[in-house]
């Protein structure tokens, strides 16, 4: 392996001659191929385990080519079942909304909304998670454009404030323009009036699913999945401050930080919203502007009365324009 020589990484000696990785390796695989075979391995193996096996081969294969490792995904899946480090799988999906109530229901605006930027679309869900002695819920609201958790909250009962006070904080954080959609699904804890009145105190639009149509939240529904398959199922927790700890940390430090989003272009949502926010930036920098100025040859009537008079206080007529 070949990694480290004389104390310095293959990285930092392609930046000293000038060489890509890419060609690096490329010249590598031409010239030493079982080398080369141990250091895409050994690439391999340390990106699993930084990411503690919750990437799958697609990503391990993106974080590859990212680092210079122009390999093929059927190699690096082949590789990974070799070493037994394909991702944990998950377990079966078990429904826990409750939209059996009398409360109001909002029309679906998810569906028809072509989404462009941050703060334009938040949707939000609730799922459970088994301790060893008690089983407890967590909310999230999560950005669409960008699939940022923009917050969270985990509690043990399912009363309105766990989904009112990820809610409130990501209000608080965010400050989303009057006209922004939340979406969610038809469940007691969003229908309910304390969340709706702060939803329209904010100027947010209310959005909900269909009944029974776990598909049209599936953003929401897709980050639980991930939460329970890459954090939730790897550990075990006592009590309730200890889950808070862990998907704190994961979420804050991991998922929205690190993790690459295939449908991001295998970016994490912070690398996406930085790089949005410097296109946006940019194309405002680089606008056409337009200045005005007054011509006090038409613009008389902004005088005063004595300036916009003659000598003989007669009006003085403004100057034709042919």
């Amino acid at each position: 392996m070949m990694h480290l020589q004389g104390g310095l990484s293959i990285e930092v000696m392609c930046q000293l001659t000038g060489v890509s990785r890419a060609g690096f390796y490329r010249k590598l695989q031409e010239t030493a191929p079982e080398q080369e075979q141990t250091e895409v391995q050994a690439a391999i193996q340390r990106i699993a385990l930084e990411h503690r096996r919750r990437y799958g081969y697609r990503r391990v294969t993106a974080e590859l080519r990212a680092q210079g490792l122009q390999v093929n995904h059927k190699r690096v899946a082949r590789l990974m079942r070799e070493d037994n480090l394909l991702a944990i799988r998950g377990r079966k999906f078990v429904a826990t909304t409750k939209s059996d109530h009398p409360l109001e229901v909002y029309l679906n605006l998810a569906r028809r909304l072509r989404v462009t930027s941050v703060n334009q679309l938040w949707v939000a869900d609730i799922t459970y998670i088994r301790l060893k002695d008690e089983f407890v819920y967590l909310a999230a609201v999560i950005d669409a454009f960008s699939r940022r958790v923009v917050a969270w909250h985990a509690d043990r009962s399912l009363h309105s404030r766990l989904a009112l006070i990820p809610l409130k904080q990501a209000i608080a954080e965010r400050q989303p323009p009057a006209g922004a959609v939340h979406h969610s699904d038809r469940g007691v804890q969003y229908a309910c009036g304390d969340y709706v009145a702060v939803l329209q105190a904010h100027g947010m639009i209310p959005s909900m699913s269909r009944p029974g149509n776990p598909y049209d939240n599936a953003m929401c529904e897709s980050f639980m999945k991930t939460l329970k398959q890459e954090e939730v199922y790897c550990s075990e927790y006592g009590t309730l401050e200890q889950l808070r700890a862990a998907v704190g940390d994961f979420i804050q430090n991991y998922y929205n930080r690190l993790r690459l989003h295939s449908s991001l272009g295998y970016q994490s949502p912070e690398s996406f919203e930085k790089q949005h926010q410097a296109v946006a930036s940019e194309l405002l920098a680089s606008a056409p502007k337009m200045s005005f100025w007054r011509q006090e040859e038409i613009y008389q009537s902004d005088m005063t009365e004595e300036q916009n008079s003659g000598a003989d206080g007669v009006p003085t007529p403004l100057p034709s324009f042919r």
